[in-house]
């Protein structure tokens, strides 16, 4: 991609003052000067934490093309020969680029949002879709006020497909986010109690994810999980603001996208689709329930967007978890044994909610451990569950005994209460924090054992994943 924007269009989109000698063209947008490359527009955003013109300096050392600034902050840029653009408000720019992106392109454009579920199905999309055209996405969780726009802003003119992650922790987020997006289709994958901490009811998050309807265009189409409680609801929602057509997947027998039947193994998962009337059989690189409903919602969106099904269908075997949602590690206990020694880890450090947390005991119970070894959660608390989070973690019990999950090893102060209602042969330890739980849980490892580790981000287990990958040598 060499000329991702002409620089006067982006002067024309954000209304900015030119000051240097401006390029005539940039390669991309970054708002990150350590990943920023060269000939990059750097937009200085103001975030949390850092406020991105203090950066303006390491942007010309790492090559940018061009800042974009703030006439407010000029002086906090300090001696500078990069070009700039000055306007009024950073990240007000960047928005009003990524809505001249979508203004310009002729793309296919497809929205997800859900609580469980987004990052999976746009990924899921992403490798769907790639076999028939070139596909923008978001990268990583860029979902946000400023993931949306900066994705929106780096979309090329000449892509095929567009897939966009929406999230949101609070009401009115969603609106402003798809009205920049303007999707021709829009997934709600699932409501679930996700950052109920700043709603009253799952309803309410219900209510919050239907704002994507908001920003569909004329003609365009929802797709809805028919499973899922909250389904009349939304359906409801949708018509209320002028959706006509709304496409369902899931396991009701009257679902658009129907899952007739499925195997699902430990490290992949088969099925049997029936697409619009349509009987397709799909395996998935990925193992899962979870994963295969995902999958539903995207099959569906694929056909929408009049994808070539056959190809996209056929990339499904190709699909690999993501670091931190479900990537599985096979780790030598013992280098200088006679025979291998292993454990298989499975990371699901990235996040957790209690519908997420079924999820991967569900994928934990499927997957087979070596001989003498154990199925062995290590989960930690969710967090943004309100007052409701003593009982939800709780109400994690259930699933763990029906999978008769042989150890499970519990961190956090919320974790204590699912400690109170399991076994006693079940629970192997209970510790406050992180860093009690690594010795306990290290030296309690023995070969064949199978070690799924799930939490909330803000708990720390990416740290504690990268621990045993490093103890450990990798086969």
């Amino acid at each position: 991609m060499n000329d991702l924007w002409q620089t006067d269009t982006m002067i024309e989109a954000m209304g900015a003052r030119p000051v240097g000698n401006l390029p005539s063209d940039v390669p991309d947008i970054s708002i990150d000067t350590r990943s920023l490359s060269k000939g990059e527009a750097y937009f200085a955003i103001k975030g949390d934490i850092h406020d991105g013109h203090a950066f303006i300096g390491a942007a010309q050392t790492a090559g940018a093309g061009l800042a974009v600034v703030s006439g407010e902050k000029l002086a906090d840029a300090g001696q500078t020969t990069l070009p700039l653009l000055v306007v009024d408000d950073v990240l007000q720019a960047l928005e009003q680029l990524g809505k001249a992106a979508r203004a310009r392109s002729r793309a296919k454009i497809i929205a997800v949002t859900g609580s469980v579920g987004k990052t999976s199905t746009k990924e899921t999309l992403r490798t769907m879709l790639s076999a028939s055209g070139k596909v923008h996405f978001s990268i990583a969780s860029f979902n946000n006020h400023w993931g949306v726009p900066l994705t929106l802003a780096r979309m090329a003119q000449d892509c095929e497909f567009g897939v966009f992650e929406i999230g949101m922790n609070h009401p009115g987020e969603i609106t402003p986010l798809v009205k920049m997006v303007e999707p021709h289709i829009a997934i709600i994958t699932n409501v679930e109690a996700a950052h109920l901490g700043a709603f009253s009811s799952v309803e309410d998050i219900a209510r919050a994810k239907a704002e994507i309807f908001s920003g569909i265009v004329s003609g365009g189409t929802a797709v809805l999980n028919r499973d899922n409680e909250y389904f009349d609801l939304l359906s409801v929602l949708a018509r209320e603001s002028g959706i006509e057509n709304i496409i369902t997947f899931g396991e009701h027998k009257n679902c658009d996208v129907f899952l007739e039947k499925v195997k699902l193994h430990d490290v992949c998962s088969c099925a049997m689709v029936s697409l619009m009337g349509e009987d397709t059989a799909i395996k998935i690189g990925v193992p899962g329930r979870h994963v295969v409903q995902n999958v539903l919602a995207a099959m569906a969106a694929v056909r929408l967007a009049d994808a070539d099904v056959a190809k996209a269908v056929l990339a499904l075997g190709d699909m690999r978890p993501e670091k931190g949602r479900g990537t599985r590690y096979k780790l030598v206990l013992d280098k200088l044994a006679v025979t291998s020694e292993t454990i298989t880890l499975i990371d699901e450090s990235y996040n957790a909610n209690p519908a997420s947390m079924r999820a991967a005991i569900a994928m934990l119970e499927v997957s087979q451990p070596g001989k003498r070894g154990r199925r062995i959660a290590v989960l930690g608390d969710m967090l943004e569950l309100g007052a409701q989070a003593g009982d939800m973690h709780a109400a994690l019990a259930e699933p763990l005994i029906e999978a008769a999950i042989d150890q499970i090893f519990l961190v956090g102060p919320e974790m204590k209460h699912l400690g109170e209602a399991l076994p006693a042969t079940m629970l192997a330890s209970y510790v406050p924090d992180v860093a009690k739980l690594k010795p306990i849980l290290f030296s309690s490892l023995r070969a064949g054992d199978v070690v799924m580790a799930k939490a909330s981000k803000g708990i720390g287990f990416a740290g504690l994943i990268e621990d045993l990958v490093a103890k450990y040598e990798r086969v």
